[in-house]
């Protein structure tokens, strides 16, 4: 095992307590920090004694990937982990399935748009399935609603611009529901919003203020004037314990709004905005992309595999997450992942081992193991996540 040196984004809607409280630093932190990344993408790859994750496997791919692997995904890791934590709502956001950024990737290169343009909406050809799962309380948007019920919840505002937008809801259109908010004139946008908000109380309201009557508030405070803020009634609201997860699909429409959680996908940047986003949302490619039907069970809940670990099935190949607890119960436990492995530690101090040797993590740590490393054995006291293929 080799341990790694994991780097942190500090993008604006980042939390300024979790990732340092995990890492034992000083809270708050200086700025906020809004994901820990680990793993091998190369637009913040970890370190390996101070040399790029990337290139370290770049130099040996079919030792540390495997054949299975490097026949399958290249000479790449297949799969990314970041440790997500949201002191605001985050964009509305899809990702494209396999064929969709491929296609897209190369269409943007033939048409001469450069790689690092900020108005580029796929900046690799790979797809993006991700799973997330709470470490803390998580709110989040997942997917859309039944048509019918997206339509009560935006005639119940009773603003007469939004009619046309209730009445394809109330047919089943989603996609030209969808198109007519994201469309919206830019003059009256804000306008618009602000009607929705002053009329929110006819809403109905959750518990704590976190029904869609507090998500409108909600949204509208973090992002003013965002046509992002409608769409959002579209969408499945839901909130997760720790240890529920969410599998998003490509293109399920989604937004992550509050808590801290443990997140894998297949190693992508490609993003697909929808509002809530001072970015570039290029719309005609989001109505391409997104599945506009009812996305009925996003939870999925933990599913035991050993004392103290547990995983959540989600069918695809590029990544399999285990999370292992270990206490005076459980002392040590073993799994045999498949693929390149990499295993993070969350709490307390867990000491991971296999065929190659062995590294004791904290919380915040983590190490990298090659495919040939056989069984994996976790001891110690603590919480640690597993990503493999």
């Amino acid at each position: 095992m080799r341990r790694l040196h994991n780097r942190i984004r500090p993008y604006a809607w980042g939390s300024r307590e979790v990732i340092a409280r995990v890492q034992g630093r000083p809270v708050p932190s200086d700025g906020p920090e809004a994901e820990l990344w680990v793993g091998a993408h190369p637009d913040c790859s970890s370190l390996v004694d101070g040399e790029p994750l990337a290139d370290v496997i770049a130099s040996a791919p079919g030792d540390l990937l495997g054949a299975d692997a490097l026949s399958r995904y290249g000479a790449r890791l297949p799969y990314l982990l970041k440790l997500l934590a949201a002191e605001r709502s985050l964009s509305l956001q899809a990702h494209p399935d396999a064929r969709q950024a491929a296609d897209g990737y190369a269409a943007e290169d033939a048409a001469g748009v450069p790689r690092d343009a900020a108005h580029r909406s796929y900046v690799d050809a790979n797809h993006k399935p991700e799973l997330l799962v709470a470490y803390t309380d998580f709110e989040a948007l997942c997917g859309f609603r039944p048509a019918q019920e997206s339509a009560e919840l935006v005639d119940a505002l009773g603003v007469t611009s939004l009619k046309p937008v209730v009445g394809a809801l109330a047919v089943g259109d989603l996609r030209e529901a969808v198109r007519m908010l994201l469309s919206w004139p830019a003059h009256t946008r804000a306008e618009l919003v602000e009607q929705a908000v002053a009329a929110s109380g006819a809403l109905p309201d959750g518990p704590a203020g976190g029904g869609p009557r507090g998500l409108v508030r909600l949204l509208a405070h973090d992002y003013p004037g965002d046509v992002g803020v409608l769409v959002a009634l579209l969408l499945n609201h839901v909130v997760l314990a720790p240890g529920q997860g969410i599998w998003m699909p490509a293109g399920n429409l989604h937004g992550y709004l509050r808590g801290a959680g443990v997140e894998i996908m297949a190693a992508s940047d490609n993003v697909l905005r929808g509002g809530l986003t001072p970015k570039h949302v290029n719309v005609p490619e989001l109505l391409r992309v997104l599945r506009f039907e009812p996305l009925h069970a996003p939870v999925r809940d933990p599913e035991p595999v050993a004392p103290g670990v547990v995983t959540w099935s989600v069918p695809v190949d590029d990544f399999r997450l285990h999370r292992v607890r270990l206490d005076g119960a459980v002392g040590e436990a073993a799994l045999e992942p498949a693929g390149p492995r990499t295993a993070f530690c969350v709490e307390g101090t867990v000491t991971v081992r296999d065929g190659a040797g062995s590294a004791r993590l904290s919380g915040g740590e983590a190490a990298f193991g090659a495919a040939d490393g056989g069984k994996m054995i976790f001891s110690g006291a603590g919480e640690a996540y597993l990503a493999s293929l």
